[in-house]
């Protein structure tokens, strides 16, 4: 966040009884005025200017203090630049004046200058913290509105942040935030936004009862408190404890946020979905979205022309999405389409993965919404687009298919429309995920669960060579790769496409010079070399071994079908022994199971 601060500077009062000036007192004040006279081309950070500027701020004389500080804050309204401690100095004496416009002139005069960077450290540094939590105390508006104002601008910085919690200005802040003074409100609120940065200030704010007073501004009539406090809430949000506190305190807070997401602000709007998107990491935050009515004030900005609230929307329903129950809500809520449509939003790749990461959410666990997701056009949009997407799109499209896949219902359909001329280029992608992605989506494409007939493996026959080298090319990538995980996926799928009956493929994979050899590889082998450790989605055995127990079983199966008893199988105690072709085996139910698993509900996004 950046300045928010309002300074408050009256005009100057006639001042109390002095004692006669010191004789460099006289000489500062001509020369001052000289220098004001001449001020738009006088640096008055350096040499006689702030010599001047610096007498007068240690005098004993109430008004040429009033003087000095009046001047820095008029100076450092006008001209902000990097300065050094002789600048700071006298600027921080003043703050702890017991004079109240000496006080205000001089926080102004702070917080102006706090808006440089280089200038937000030293400020900290010579401990102006202290004097500034001081005046928080003031009971004068303006001192409280100036001091709060500068520790605003200091708490844009990370290295400040911690400091200014430690100083004991969170209180004070919390207790500001109430203030009918909307000045003092505005920046009070954008310093406990500011302090929201970082996990140990988030818990500094939650123990010191902020979050009921930012949870209460939601319905300020101010729009940049309104949104101060949203911001803040969202942030606060990401800590999966803070989420349970809110959960068990706040009871209207969903309600709330749900109702600014039709503010007239746009910023108020978009922070409200983002708030709402870090609470929905959690389940009973995901449902009581639904129930609260935020699908429709969500559609509205999902199909919006402004970017930051089409990703804010984006990534809350992505969220709400993961719960099963909101799947059908979701679906009839009419989001499909603009779900879709998005897909090709070139504006922004983020909003293009929440989009189909969503869809891949809602298919996750009802064949009906699967169907409904293929008949809305979801996997002919892929199609057309997935080739020349990035890879991050890539993997979430490729990610999507692999769950609609596992549909034995919708197998042949998918096939028909000619998935696997897609999917098998990607199987050579550079990225690990997206071949891991679709890899699983063709064997699950393969599996004989819900078929009958030779006829079904006709698109698979038609890919064996091409595009791109065909299955072949990929079976023989994926067997001789060194991560199991790849191994498990191409000798699984093998085995399907022998269990089909197609007498085509069954004749493709027995004449194979190139894969006979890892095949017979993989069957004899007793120990595996360790999986990749490159982030794949695919775990699809936890054993120990790294799944080589049940990739040396299938690779077995394999031989067993295409060669008969021509392979001498080891026969040790860890052996499953020789199995045939048509035995029921368990590896197959898991290896489904764990593609569901793994390319289930996408993680929840936060916001900092």
């Amino acid at each position: 966040m950046g300045n928010c601060c309002n300074y408050c500077l009256p005009a100057r009062k006639g001042s109390d009884s002095e004692p006669l000036l010191l004789e460099n007192e006289r000489e500062a004040v001509a020369d001052l005025l000289q220098y004001l006279e001449n001020r738009t081309t006088t640096n008055f950070f350096t040499g006689s200017p702030l010599k001047a500027l610096t007498t007068l701020s240690y005098s004993d004389n109430l008004s040429l203090q009033r003087s000095a500080a009046l001047a820095f804050a008029e100076i450092t309204e006008r001209e902000v630049s990097q300065v050094g401690r002789e600048t700071l100095d006298p600027i921080i004496f003043l703050l702890d004046h017991h004079d109240a416009e000496v006080q205000r002139a001089a926080s102004a005069a702070l917080g102006n200058l706090a808006v440089n960077l280089e200038n937000k450290v030293l400020i900290v540094q010579l401990g102006a913290l202290d004097p500034l939590v001081r005046q928080m105390c003031s009971p004068s508006v303006e001192v409280l509105c100036n001091a709060v104002g500068c520790i605003t601008n200091l708490a844009t910085l990370d290295e400040n942040k911690a400091k200014i919690a430690n100083s004991g200005a969170i209180v004070p802040l919390t207790r500001m935030a109430r203030s009918s003074d909307i000045r003092v409100q505005r920046n009070a609120t954008g310093a406990l936004l500011n302090m929201t940065h970082s996990d140990e200030n988030r818990r500094c704010l939650v123990e010191a009862g902020a979050v009921p007073v930012l949870v209460g501004l939601l319905k300020a009539q101010d729009t940049d408190v309104q949104y101060y406090c949203t911001t803040a809430i969202s942030n606060i949000a990401v800590d999966a404890e803070s989420r349970k506190r809110l959960a068990t305190s706040e009871p209207k807070l969903v309600q709330s946020l749900i109702s600014l997401m039709d503010h007239r602000s746009l910023k108020v709007q978009c922070q409200s979905a983002l708030a709402l998107r870090n609470l929905a990491s959690d389940e009973k935050y995901q449902l009581d979205l639904v129930k609260a009515g935020g699908l429709q004030p969500l559609l509205r900005l999902l199909t919006s022309t402004y970017l930051p609230l089409i990703l804010a929307a984006a990534a809350c329903l992505r969220n709400v999405s993961i719960h099963p129950l909101n799947e059908s809500p979701i679906i009839e809520a009419g989001f499909l389409h603009p779900l879709i449509d998005l897909f090709s939003f070139e504006e922004n790749e983020e909003v293009q993965c929440h989009a189909i990461s969503t869809l891949r959410n809602l298919a996750a666990s009802s064949e009906k919404n699967k169907s409904q997701i293929i008949h809305a056009g979801a996997v002919q949009k892929i199609m057309d687009l997935i080739l020349t997407m990035s890879l991050n799109v890539q993997g979430e499209m490729t990610a999507c298919v692999a769950v609609l896949a596992l549909s034995d219902y919708l197998k042949p359909q998918l096939l028909e429309m000619g998935i696997c001329e897609v999917l098998i280029p990607l199987t050579n992608s550079p990225s690990v995920e997206v071949q891991g992605n679709s890899a699983a989506a063709i064997g699950n494409l393969s599996s004989k669960d819900g078929r009958s007939g030779s006829d079904d493996y006709g698109p698979f026959n038609d890919v064996w060579d091409k595009p791109d080298g065909g299955l072949h090319a990929y079976f023989y990538r994926f067997l001789s790769s060194t991560d199991t995980t790849f191994q498990h996926i191409a000798v699984w799928t093998i085995v399907q496409l022998l269990e089909s009956g197609d007498q085509q493929l069954i004749t493709k994979i027995r004449s194979s010079q190139l894969l006979s050899p890892h095949i017979h590889q993989l069957a004899m082998s007793q120990s595996s070399t360790p999986s990749s450790t490159v982030g794949s989605p695919h775990s699809l055995s936890e054993d120990g071994d790294g799944g080589a127990g049940e990739i040396a079983t299938l690779a077995r199966q394999i031989l067993a079908f295409t060669e008969g008893d021509a392979v001498a199988l080891p026969s040790d105690a860890n052996s499953p022994g020789n199995a045939s072709a048509f035995e029921e085996d368990k590896s197959e139910e898991e290896l489904r199971k764990s593609v569901r698993d793994a390319l289930g509900p996408a993680p929840p996004a936060y916001d900092h």
